[in-house]
């Protein structure tokens, strides 16, 4: 049974503070969410969602904390489970779709945070995570060149700026179409463009 929030532990209140995040960020604008609506779609008072976060900004930053642990840990899985660099790369691909597909609030929060001028505690989080994204991306490119499975004269780093300009390509498309599953039907032919542009052709 799920605990009622006036009754989680320090960890546990924090955790649920990020869902809570992440639920209002696929329901309205990510810049528009206060701490009041936070604590009123917790159950809480302000004052207890401020004994575990000093700020706002402390709260932004432990979700995007949350989307880069969880969505690194999901693609990992997903690569570990398959047996050639190529298929780890398509496994990667779908697994971030599926990601987006059951986390609508966290691209709206992603983008919304990169939009920022300044550099602020969660923009560099982000920042993080497209990195380490991009570094894991690259690694299995490399095996899939090494493997003649990918072309030899590929591009790496340009490889990876299209495969995850083409996942953030078909979550916008969906967020402007005001339907999340569109990204999950598009998916599969998108990425078979993007794999036949980067095989090798022998």
């Amino acid at each position: 049974m799920k605990k009622h929030a006036k009754h989680l532990s320090a960890d546990e209140r924090r955790a649920a503070t990020v869902d809570a995040v992440v639920e209002l960020a696929a329901e309205q604008n990510p810049s528009e969410i206060t701490t009041t609506a936070i604590a009123k779609h917790m159950g809480v008072t302000q004052g207890a969602l401020f004994k575990h976060f000093p700020t706002k900004d402390a709260i932004l930053q432990a979700v995007m904390e949350f989307v880069a642990n969880r969505l690194l840990s999901r693609v990992d899985k997903a690569a570990r489970a398959t047996s050639t660099p190529v298929a780890a790369i398509e496994a990667i691909f779908m697994a971030h779709i599926e990601f987006v597909v059951e986390n609508p609030g966290v691209p709206r929060m992603m983008f919304g945070e990169l939009q920022h001028a300044k550099l602020t505690a969660p923009k560099r989080m982000a920042q993080t995570l497209i990195r380490r994204y991009g570094e894991r991306l690259h690694g299995l490119i490399e095996e899939g060149k090494a493997a003649g499975e990918l072309s030899a004269s590929l591009d790496t780093a340009a490889a990876v700026t299209l495969f995850i300009g083409t996942v953030q390509g078909l979550v916008m498309q969906s967020m402007l179409a005001g339907d999340v599953e569109l990204v999950r039907k598009d998916a599969p032919r998108v990425f078979a463009i993007f794999l036949r542009g980067i095989r090798s052709k022998q």
